[in-house]
Protein backbone atom coordinates (compact mmCIF):
# COMPACT_ATOMS: atom_id res chain seq x y z
CA UNK A 1 0.00 0.00 0.00
CA UNK A 2 1.41 3.09 -0.69
CA UNK A 3 1.73 6.47 1.54
CA UNK A 4 0.36 8.64 -0.93
CA UNK A 5 -3.31 8.57 -2.15
CA UNK A 6 -5.06 10.37 -5.43
CA UNK A 7 -7.79 12.20 -4.49
CA UNK A 8 -8.41 13.94 -7.74
CA UNK A 9 -6.97 15.51 -10.80
CA UNK A 10 -7.12 18.79 -12.58
CA UNK A 11 -8.92 19.16 -15.39
CA UNK A 12 -7.72 22.36 -16.61
CA UNK A 13 -9.08 26.10 -16.16
CA UNK A 14 -12.63 27.04 -15.37
CA UNK A 15 -13.38 30.41 -16.61
CA UNK A 16 -10.57 33.23 -16.43
CA UNK A 17 -10.17 34.10 -12.91
CA UNK A 18 -7.84 31.47 -11.98
CA UNK A 19 -10.45 28.53 -10.69
CA UNK A 20 -9.73 25.37 -12.53
CA UNK A 21 -12.00 22.08 -13.31
CA UNK A 22 -11.47 19.48 -10.85
CA UNK A 23 -12.34 15.84 -10.63
CA UNK A 24 -12.85 14.35 -7.16
CA UNK A 25 -12.02 11.06 -6.90
CA UNK A 26 -13.23 11.01 -3.36
CA UNK A 27 -17.16 9.32 -2.33
CA UNK A 28 -18.77 12.34 -2.12
CA UNK A 29 -17.50 14.65 -4.83
CA UNK A 30 -17.20 18.09 -2.28
CA UNK A 31 -15.38 15.95 0.36
CA UNK A 32 -11.80 16.61 -1.30
CA UNK A 33 -11.85 19.75 0.43
CA UNK A 34 -11.72 17.88 3.62
CA UNK A 35 -8.77 16.54 2.74
CA UNK A 36 -6.86 20.20 2.33
CA UNK A 37 -3.44 20.34 1.68
CA UNK A 38 -3.37 18.37 -1.49
CA UNK A 39 -0.19 17.93 -3.05
CA UNK A 40 1.36 16.57 -5.73
CA UNK A 41 2.52 13.11 -6.09
CA UNK A 42 6.07 13.68 -5.00
CA UNK A 43 5.07 16.37 -2.54
CA UNK A 44 6.81 19.59 -3.89
CA UNK A 45 3.89 21.47 -4.66
CA UNK A 46 0.91 21.61 -1.69
CA UNK A 47 -2.08 23.64 -2.18
CA UNK A 48 -5.18 24.30 -0.11
CA UNK A 49 -8.63 24.63 -1.96
CA UNK A 50 -12.14 25.56 -1.65
CA UNK A 51 -14.84 24.41 -3.17
CA UNK A 52 -16.85 27.03 -5.24
CA UNK A 53 -19.71 25.49 -6.92
CA UNK A 54 -20.52 21.68 -8.86
CA UNK A 55 -20.41 21.91 -12.63
CA UNK A 56 -20.95 18.95 -15.31
CA UNK A 57 -18.08 16.06 -14.65
CA UNK A 58 -16.75 18.12 -11.84
CA UNK A 59 -16.10 20.93 -9.73
CA UNK A 60 -14.87 24.48 -9.72
CA UNK A 61 -12.23 25.21 -7.44
CA UNK A 62 -9.93 27.59 -5.95
CA UNK A 63 -6.20 26.84 -5.43
CA UNK A 64 -3.83 28.43 -3.28
CA UNK A 65 -1.54 29.98 -5.61
CA UNK A 66 -3.09 29.99 -8.23
CA UNK A 67 -4.72 33.48 -9.45
CA UNK A 68 -5.09 33.86 -13.15
CA UNK A 69 -6.08 31.71 -16.08
CA UNK A 70 -2.61 31.09 -17.30
CA UNK A 71 -1.75 29.51 -13.63
CA UNK A 72 -4.84 27.33 -13.62
CA UNK A 73 -3.75 26.64 -17.78
CA UNK A 74 -0.78 25.23 -16.74
CA UNK A 75 -1.54 22.60 -13.88
CA UNK A 76 -3.74 20.88 -16.36
CA UNK A 77 -3.23 17.33 -16.11
CA UNK A 78 -2.00 17.25 -12.04
CA UNK A 79 -3.15 14.58 -9.88
CA UNK A 80 -3.78 15.91 -6.22
CA UNK A 81 -2.95 13.59 -3.30
CA UNK A 82 -3.33 12.82 0.26
CA UNK A 83 -1.20 11.10 3.07
CA UNK A 84 -2.87 7.78 3.20
CA UNK A 85 -3.16 8.17 6.88
CA UNK A 86 -5.59 11.32 6.85
CA UNK A 87 -8.18 9.05 4.62
CA UNK A 88 -10.99 7.61 7.21
CA UNK A 89 -10.80 3.94 7.96
CA UNK A 90 -13.06 1.95 6.02
CA UNK A 91 -15.49 -0.63 7.61
CA UNK A 92 -15.11 -4.53 6.36
CA UNK A 93 -15.34 -5.35 2.49
CA UNK A 94 -14.91 -1.93 1.28
CA UNK A 95 -11.08 -1.10 -0.15
CA UNK A 96 -9.68 2.07 -1.51
CA UNK A 97 -9.04 1.85 -5.43
CA UNK A 98 -5.04 2.25 -4.30
CA UNK A 99 -5.08 -0.59 -2.27
CA UNK A 100 -6.51 -3.02 -5.02
CA UNK A 101 -4.20 -1.86 -8.09
CA UNK A 102 -1.67 -4.04 -8.22
CA UNK A 103 -3.31 -7.06 -6.68
CA UNK A 104 -2.40 -11.11 -8.08
CA UNK A 105 -5.72 -12.28 -8.90
CA UNK A 106 -5.93 -15.88 -8.99
CA UNK A 107 -8.91 -18.40 -9.64
CA UNK A 108 -10.73 -20.40 -6.65
CA UNK A 109 -8.42 -23.11 -8.04
CA UNK A 110 -5.08 -21.37 -7.76
CA UNK A 111 -4.15 -20.43 -11.11
CA UNK A 112 -2.91 -17.13 -11.44
CA UNK A 113 -5.32 -14.98 -13.88
CA UNK A 114 -3.27 -11.60 -13.83
CA UNK A 115 -2.86 -8.17 -11.80
CA UNK A 116 -5.19 -5.60 -11.06
CA UNK A 117 -4.31 -3.09 -13.58
CA UNK A 118 -6.93 -0.25 -12.76
CA UNK A 119 -10.22 0.07 -10.69
CA UNK A 120 -13.35 1.25 -13.37
CA UNK A 121 -17.00 2.30 -12.84
CA UNK A 122 -19.05 2.79 -15.90
CA UNK A 123 -21.86 3.38 -13.84
CA UNK A 124 -23.66 0.47 -12.03
CA UNK A 125 -20.48 -1.04 -10.36
CA UNK A 126 -16.83 -1.25 -10.01
CA UNK A 127 -14.82 -3.43 -12.46
CA UNK A 128 -11.38 -4.61 -11.93
CA UNK A 129 -9.11 -4.20 -15.00
CA UNK A 130 -7.00 -7.43 -15.26
CA UNK A 131 -4.11 -8.09 -17.47
CA UNK A 132 -2.01 -11.28 -17.37
CA UNK A 133 -0.32 -14.16 -18.98
CA UNK A 134 -1.47 -15.11 -21.93
CA UNK A 135 -4.06 -12.35 -22.59
CA UNK A 136 -3.80 -10.10 -25.44
CA UNK A 137 -6.07 -7.33 -24.11
CA UNK A 138 -7.25 -6.86 -20.69
CA UNK A 139 -10.10 -7.84 -19.07
CA UNK A 140 -13.01 -6.41 -16.94
CA UNK A 141 -13.89 -8.45 -14.12
CA UNK A 142 -17.60 -7.60 -11.74
CA UNK A 143 -16.08 -6.56 -8.48
CA UNK A 144 -18.96 -7.99 -6.83
CA UNK A 145 -19.01 -10.34 -4.14
CA UNK A 146 -19.77 -13.57 -6.24
CA UNK A 147 -17.04 -12.89 -9.30
CA UNK A 148 -14.53 -11.72 -6.21
CA UNK A 149 -14.93 -13.62 -2.77
CA UNK A 150 -12.00 -12.91 -1.48
CA UNK A 151 -9.23 -9.75 -0.92
CA UNK A 152 -6.34 -10.35 0.73
CA UNK A 153 -4.62 -7.26 1.36
CA UNK A 154 -1.92 -8.74 3.88
CA UNK A 155 -0.84 -11.44 1.08
CA UNK A 156 -1.58 -8.77 -2.03
CA UNK A 157 -3.50 -11.36 -3.78
CA UNK A 158 -7.89 -11.63 -4.85
CA UNK A 159 -9.43 -14.73 -5.63
CA UNK A 160 -11.74 -14.19 -7.99
CA UNK A 161 -14.59 -16.82 -9.36
CA UNK A 162 -14.90 -15.28 -12.51
CA UNK A 163 -18.41 -15.54 -14.41
CA UNK A 164 -18.05 -18.31 -17.60
CA UNK A 165 -15.95 -17.36 -20.27
CA UNK A 166 -14.52 -14.39 -19.32
CA UNK A 167 -11.30 -15.69 -19.22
Amino acid sequence: MTDMVCVGAIAGAYGVRGEVRLKSFTAEAEAIADYAPLTNEDGSQSFDLRVTRAIKNGLAVRLSGVATKEDADALKGLRLYVPRDRLPDLPEDEYYHADLIGLEVRDTGGTVLGTVKSVQNHGSSDLLEIHGPGLTVTVLLPFTREAVPTVDLASGRIIADPPEGIF
